[in-house]
């Protein structure tokens, strides 16, 4: 029924949810126990600038997560499920934690749940506060206690994941999605969303918009419409570029608001809808200074495992420091694509894709922005770039 319904993941690469599942080694017979275990590992550890979606969703409707968990979990045969979350997050840990404890009290959880035969073991475990612990393999190093670095595949972890058993692990609102889909059905799911892109989804608009938070609706929506929905970009200002799916997705401008935003559509515009989080940023902000913000956040959350993404992503702060605080040459434009280069679809895994993005879309679209900052280093009152400073405007925090 999950495959049948087109869902797609939700956690950033779009990989259908029914697919992955049925990846996990199948038994002769339907009432067989596997020979090894299976099991089944939520992902939570949201850690990406401008990604926001998982941690509202399992502080309001944790019990929706319950039961996509026992949903996922019986339809895989897995008997033990854990749910990864981010660790600095100590107030979604307590309303999870506290949701679990009352699903085993109500028998939803524990053995022979509600009397069906089946079992099922569910933890709320807590992470370090890694970013990298995202990448689904380096998550599953660290279920084991082990530091997270991602994984070298095959084999995956649907035949060699956690403990080296056939694992699936999905993201929470992927997981969240399934008891709507048990229980409307197909059809009705189907009925939303694009052919490709079925269903709906959170998107969560931030930075210098009226109204920020998270927006449910179909895929395949556009921009300029969940800007009607959020009031707009803040008074007096105009839109001037915005991230289709976090800091690790390339850069988009005014020009793509009615891109449609499913896998597909922004796809085709050059970007990637990944974690659906709308950053918005009006002309106050300096291009330069926001991607040397998430290009600092990168090199600081490398692992260190392989050389393009550790020393790439060094060079490449220093390089947009440089022309942020003091200016530079066109040789360090040549430099900083040159270095980009390097970094971009070599390192060991995407987090070195993330961090080169947004510097060659920016270059792409913003050159010019670029060469103002060649002789004196930035020209731009980041000041007027906080939220703050629009009247009347919702104090949510500054965007720099």
């Amino acid at each position: 029924m999950v495959k049948a319904s087109g869902l797609r993941g939700r956690g950033g690469a779009g990989f259908p949810v029914g697919m992955k599942w049925s990846f996990i080694p199948q038994e002769e017979s339907p009432d067989a126990e596997p020979s090894i275990p299976h099991y089944l590992v939520v992902n939570a550890d949201e850690s990406e600038p401008g990604t926001c979606k998982d941690m509202p969703l399992m502080l309001l409707t944790p019990h929706t997560l319950i039961e996509g968990v026992i949903i996922a979990a019986y339809a895989i045969r897995a008997h033990h499920a854990f749910i990864y979350v981010r660790g600095e997050v100590a107030s979604v840990l307590r309303r999870l934690r506290t949701a679990v404890d009352e699903a085993y009290a109500a028998g939803y959880l524990g053995t022979d749940i509600l009397g069906s035969g089946f079992d099922l073991e569910l933890v709320v475990h807590a992470g370090a506060g890694a970013y990298i612990c995202g990448e689904e393999t380096a998550l599953l190093d660290s279920l084991e206690g082990r530091r997270g670095q991602p994984r070298l595949r095959p084999p995956f972890p649907a035949v060699a994941g956690l403990y080296a058993s056939p694992t699936v692990v999905n993201n929470v609102e992927s997981i969240a999605s399934v008891p709507s889909i048990i229980r409307n059905g197909v059809d009705w799911f189907r009925s939303m969303g694009t052919e490709k892109s079925p269903g709906f989804t959170l998107y969560s608009l931030s930075g210098h918009v009226t109204h920020p938070g998270q927006y449910e609706a179909p895929l395949g929506i556009t921009l300029r419409q969940l800007l009607e929905r959020a009031g707009g970009v803040r008074a007096g200002h105009e839109l001037k570029f915005w991230t289709p799916g976090g800091s690790s997705t390339p850069l988009l401008t005014p020009e793509h608001l009615d891109v449609p935003l499913d896998y597909e559509g922004v796809g085709a515009a050059g970007s990637m809808l990944g974690t659906k989080a709308l950053q918005i940023f009006d002309e106050t902000t300096c291009v330069v200074g926001a991607v040397l913000r998430w290009t600092e956040f990168y090199a600081h959350e490398s692992c260190g495992k392989c050389t393009p993404c550790r020393e790439g992503t060094y060079w490449l702060v220093q390089l947009l420091h440089r022309l942020e605080h003091e200016g530079g040459t066109t040789a360090d434009l040549d430099t900083l694509a040159d270095v980009t280069n390097s970094v971009v679809g070599k390192s060991f895994c995407a987090l070195g894709d993330g961090a080169g993005s947004p510097i060659v879309s920016s270059l792409k679209y913003f050159r010019e922005e670029y060469l103002a900052h060649l002789d004196h280093g930035c020209p731009f009152d980041h000041s007027l770039s906080t939220v703050f400073d629009s009247p009347g405007g919702n104090p949510t925090g500054g965007v720099r």
